[in-house]
């Protein structure tokens, strides 16, 4: 399992992120095989790993959970037959149960605004608003925006060079508010910063600024400047994909900003999208009203009768 961790890291390139989650769901199963007397990896069948997903299913992980540890067990048995540790790769026919798929939470369009446009109360706060501004404008992941660099972003053409996932490296554009948010936190950077520091931005101590700090003065920034709900990284992002496919109807530009693979990745902003549009029909359609229409016109006439 070492081994395999290491070649992740080093021949394939994956984050230390990403190699942390291998490694955790590695040894979750590791534990249960040794639990069920199987400490050999050579000796694990599917029908081992069917009853591996169901004893999950029981611990309450959700289908894309254990989606997640299939895809990390299948690659692990592609590395066990490389090296020739193993014979075949039992988890190439499990699939993990399905479950619903959960819309992602999105911020109201006037509610961002104005939390955006709240004053900075602090340098810090400067920051804090230029991280989220940026993070809105062009719908960075939260690692995109704490990889970022002072060089990577071209004030004048307007534009952001953002590495994600995979090492895969896209132009994206930078709104007006988000440049000028830029603009007032730069001369502050240059007081905390080293000169030999890259990153855009970065801690009170002048370092690059870590995911959990990002976390958690966004959390901060909508407790105190008045947010109705708990802000989080992905809600700007979420928040930017649904805004842009509201306003353009195009999918596909979308899901090139966001930097998706997948288009069906993208799409879920459209049940989003659709969702709005439900309500909206709801509330306006008179059609759609008949049955409180009906309900309050025979709650009448009962009391007329009674009169």
């Amino acid at each position: 399992m070492t081994a395999f961790i290491q070649h992740l890291a080093s021949e394939k390139r994956h984050s230390p992120r990403t190699c942390d989650s291998y490694q955790r769901d590695l040894q979750r199963l590791a534990i249960w095989l040794v639990e069920q007397g199987n400490p050999e990896w050579r000796n694990v069948s599917g029908y081992d790993l069917r009853r591996y997903v169901a004893n999950l299913s029981r611990a309450g992980l959700s289908g894309r959970s254990i989606a997640r540890h299939l895809s990390a067990i299948r690659r692990f048995y592609q590395y066990l037959l490389r090296e020739r540790l193993a014979t075949d790769n039992p988890a190439l026919d499990i699939r993990a149960p399905k479950s619903s798929r959960r819309l992602p939470g999105v911020a109201d369009v006037d509610q961002l605004n104005s939390l955006l446009d709240a004053v900075p109360g602090d340098p810090l706060e400067v920051r804090d608003r230029c991280m989220f501004e940026l993070m809105y404008s062009s719908g960075l992941r939260l690692a995109e925006l704490a990889s970022l660099d002072i060089d990577a972003v071209d004030c004048h053409g307007g534009e952001a060079r953002v590495v994600g996932k995979g090492g895969k490296t896209r132009l994206l554009p930078v709104g007006r508010k988000a440049l000028e948010a830029i603009a007032q936190w730069l001369p502050i950077r240059a007081a905390l910063a080293p000169e030999a520091e890259p990153a855009l931005f970065v801690s009170r101590r002048g370092d690059r600024i870590s995911h959990r700090s990002i976390q958690a003065r966004l959390s901060r920034w909508g407790v105190v400047k008045g947010a109705d709900q708990k802000l989080h990284p992905h809600m700007l992002r979420h928040s930017f994909a649904s805004h842009m496919l509201e306003s353009s109807g195009d999918l596909r530009a979308v899901q090139e900003l966001l930097g998706h693979a997948d288009i069906a990745t993208t799409q879920v902003y459209t049940h989003l999208d659709f969702q709005h549009l439900a309500r909206v029909y709801d509330q306006s359609h008179p059609r759609a009203r008949r049955r409180k229409s009906r309900d309050y016109n025979e709650q009448n006439a009962g009391q007329e009768g009674t009169t």
